[in-house]
Parts: structure tokens; sequence; C-alpha cells
């Protein structure tokens, strides 16, 4: 049985993909927040159906959303939530966009769902009880010869402007394929074993939050490109199937 906290952080995101299907490609007016990235009334009306659902079933705990704000990030449990990753994909009617939900206690990112309206996938899981996809349960691959690997990038441009950059093109040499899948894509596949790692150095830590959750209960490891543990200031990430982590991240730094 889901616990209390993962029943209302799927129904939250389902009440999302709701209003997001009833508002996609209806040409909405974009605009461009502070942080030169943009935003649409989908945006908000779906994380206002998340934290509404989400506050009201815990009202003790934190909320750190991308589009209506903050409160209480101090406390014991937190959640975090992006209404929708890849708002620039849902303007152009592309259907590469999800809601993240993730739940943070003392620290630790506890767990995750990653629902794809659109696209048609729904990702959940909890520290100690697994990883799903659709309702079947996922795991990372078996593969540990880095010739036989498939790694997928995306968000590319800080790496693109460091001396690591010299060291991908060095790793990509390596590996058996290079993709670049992007945004949830690429981590839903690592969950369920089709590819072997994720390397990515601009995201937010809303991006990645829930996803990290279900990598590792899919038996993967996520870190950030240093090798270091996820915290609400990460802004990169190596996700991997576990077995080659060490040598892609020796590869790197």
């Amino acid at each position: 049985m889901p616990s209390p906290e993962l029943q209302a952080a799927r129904e939250a995101a389902q009440a999302a993909a709701d209003v997001i299907r009833g508002l996609y490609q209806r040409n909405l007016a974009v605009r461009t927040k502070a942080d030169q990235t943009p935003v649409t009334e989908a945006d908000i009306r779906s994380e206002e159906v998340i934290r509404e659902i989400l506050t009201k079933r815990f009202p003790s705990f934190g909320f750190y959303g991308e589009e209506t704000g903050q409160h209480d990030v101090g406390a014991e449990s937190v959640w975090l939530v992006d209404p929708i990753d890849g708002t620039k994909s849902f303007v152009r009617e592309c259907p590469f966009f999800s809601t993240q939900i993730a739940l943070m206690r003392a620290g630790r990112f506890v767990l995750g769902v990653s629902s794809a309206a659109v696209y048609g996938e729904f990702a959940w899981a909890e520290a100690g009880a697994g990883s799903y996809l659709n309702g079947e349960a996922i795991r990372v691959s078996t593969v540990a010869a880095l010739g036989a690997s498939i790694i997928s990038t995306g968000n590319l441009k800080t790496l693109a402007r460091s001396a690591q950059w010299t060291k991908l093109g060095e790793l990509v040499g390596r590996v058996g394929r290079i993709r670049g899948y992007g945004d949830f894509v690429h981590y839903h596949l690592l969950a369920r074993g089709a590819l072997e790692a994720v390397i990515e150095s601009d995201v937010n830590i809303l991006d990645i939050a829930a996803l990290s959750v279900i990598v590792r209960e899919a038996g993967g490891t996520f870190t950030d490109l240093e090798g270091a543990d996820l915290t609400l200031s990460t802004t990169s990430a190596l996700a991997s199937n576990g077995r080659l982590h060490p040598q892609i991240l020796s590869a790197l730094i």
C-alpha cells in the first residue's frame, strides 16, 4: 500500500494532468519571468491544484513551488513541485514535459512522482518501496561495460563552458551510443533499463528531485557531476545504473 504522502502526491499529479491536458495546444499567452524562463496559465493553474491538495492533506509540511512560491522550506518535510518541467516544450506543442513532485524529509529526497500527461507516462517511487512506471515495477539495466552503454545528455551549456567539456568529448568516444532525450524522458528510460546514464549540467533541483528517487529505487545511482549527494542548491546531474557510475564520474572529474 502506498503511504498517505505518496497517495496524495499521485492524486495531485493526476489533478494537474487534467488541467494541463485541457490547456495543451490552446495557444496560451507566455510571460517571461525574471530568470528568463517562460510561464503560462497552465503552469500556474496546475501548481495551484497541486498545492491545494498537498497542503490540505499535510498542513505542517513546507512547500517549494516553481510558480507559487515557498513557505516553511526549513520544515522537517517539504514538498518540491515543478508543475510543468519543460514549459518551452509545452508552448511549442512538443509532448516532452512533465509534472514533478518530490518530498524531502530531513534533507533527503524520499518520494517522487513524475507525470508526463501528454506523453503518457506516469512514474513514482518511495524510499524502500521500489519504482513504478505506468503501474509496472521497473529496474535499471545490468550493463557494466562502458563500450556497451547508452548515455543521454541534456542542458549542457555550463559544461560546454568548462574544462569538463573536453573530458565529456573523450567519454563520448568510449561509450556505445550517445543520445540526448532530455527532460524527464531519459530518466524514465534509465530507470526502466533502456539506457545506462544521464548527464546534465544546467538543472534546477525541482527538475530532478522526484526523478532522483525514481532512479535510486529502480536500483540506480544519482549524484551531481562532482559525485555529491543532491541538495536544494544542486545544479547538475549524473544518474546511472550504478554499475557504471564510478567509471563515468572518474572520466568527468
